[in-house]
C-alpha cells in the first residue's frame, strides 16, 4: 500500500509575527514546527503501512528550510520525503498550493491513499486537502477520526459537530484527519539517526511540469490585501440581578449605544 502524506512546516504559534509591508509571516529567527494536525496524518500512514505493507512518502511545498519538517517525518518512520521548492511558488494561496502538490503527486505516480492534517495552524482554511483531491479527481473525506482499509475499499469515520458518520469509497482517495484519530509517536533514536543521513528529494516547478499561470502569486485567485492587529476591546460591564432586571438593563444599554 503506497501512502502519501502532505505536510506543512509552520511557525510556532507563540512566535507569529507579521511584516506590515508585505503582509506575510516573518519566518527569520522564528522557530518552525511540523503542523500538529499533520503529525496525526503521518502517524496514521505509518499505522496503515505496518498493517498492510507498502511505503509512506511525505511531501511538502516550501522554502529550503522545510527539509527539517520532512526529516522529522522520516524520524517518525516515513520511508521517503520530497520537498517541492521554487521561488516561483512564492505567494501561493490554497488554490495554487493544491495545484502544485497535485502536480508533484502525479509525478510520484502510483499511490493508494493521500493523507492530510485537517488544517494548518497558520492558516486554518482546511482547503488544501480537498483542493488536491479535486485536482487529482479522486474521492475525498474530511475530519476523519478512524480509517480502515480492506482490499481496495476505504472506510472512514467522520466527526461532525454533534454526531459522526461512516463513509465508504474505493481507492485511491484523499482523507484529512483530526487530532482525535491517534497519538503521534515520538521519533526513535534509530529514526533520528536515519533522518540525519536522509537525502531529501527536491523538485522545482519545471520538475513537476507545473503551469506557470497556476502557481505562486500569479496563480492565486485570492491575495492578502492587509493584515492588522484588531484594536483592544473597550471596558466590559457585568449586569447583575434577576433575569427580568438584567434584561431591562441590557435593553437600556443597547438603546443607549444605538445598537437597537
Amino acid at each position: 500500500m503506497n501512502i502519501i502524506v502532505c505536510i506543512k512546516q509552520v511557525p510556532d504559534t507563540t512566535n507569529v509575527k507579521i511584516d506590515p509591508k508585505t503582509n506575510t509571516l516573518i519566518r527569520e529567527g522564528v522557530k518552525s514546527i511540523v503542523n500538529p494536525f499533520d503529525e496525526n496524518a503521518i502517524e496514521e500512514a505509518l499505522r496503515l503501512r505496518d498493517i498492510h505493507g507498502g511505503k509512506v512518502t511525505v511531501i511538502t511545498m516550501g522554502p529550503p528550510q522545510a527539509t527539517e519538517a520532512l526529516k522529522s517525518a522520516i524520524g517518525m518512520g516515513a520511508d521517503s520525503a520530497i520537498l517541492v521548492s521554487d521561488r516561483a511558488f512564492a505567494g501561493a494561496d490554497t488554490w495554487a498550493t493544491s495545484y502544485t502538490l497535485s502536480r508533484a503527486i502525479k509525478k510520484i505516480g502510483e499511490y493508494d491513499l493521500i493523507l492530510f492534517g485537517k488544517q494548518a495552524i497558520d492558516g486554518d482554511t482546511a482547503q488544501v486537502g480537498p483542493g488536491v483531491a479535486q485536482f487529482l479527481d479522486i474521492p475525498q473525506m474530511t475530519f476523519a477520526i478512524k480509517v480502515e482499509v480492506e482490499g481496495k475499499k476505504l472506510t472512514v469515520r467522520r466527526h461532525l459537530e454533534d454526531s459522526a458518520e461512516i463513509l465508504e469509497t474505493g481507492l485511491p482517495a484523499a482523507v484529512t484527519v483530526l487530532k482525535q484519530m491517534n497519538e503521534p509517536r515520538m521519533p526513535s533514536l534509530k529514526g533520528q539517526m536515519r533522518a540525519k543521513k536522509a537525502e531529501i528529494i527536491i523538485w522545482t516547478a519545471a520538475d513537476i511540469n507545473a503551469d506557470p499561470e497556476n502557481i505562486g502569486l500569479n496563480g492565486s485567485p485570492t491575495q492578502v490585501v492587509k493584515i492588522f492587529t484588531p484594536p483592544p476591546r473597550g471596558k466590559s460591564e457585568m449586569l447583575e440581578g434577576e433575569h427580568e432586571e438584567v434584561s431591562e438593563k441590557l435593553y437600556k444599554k443597547l438603546k443607549e449605544h444605538k445598537i437597537i
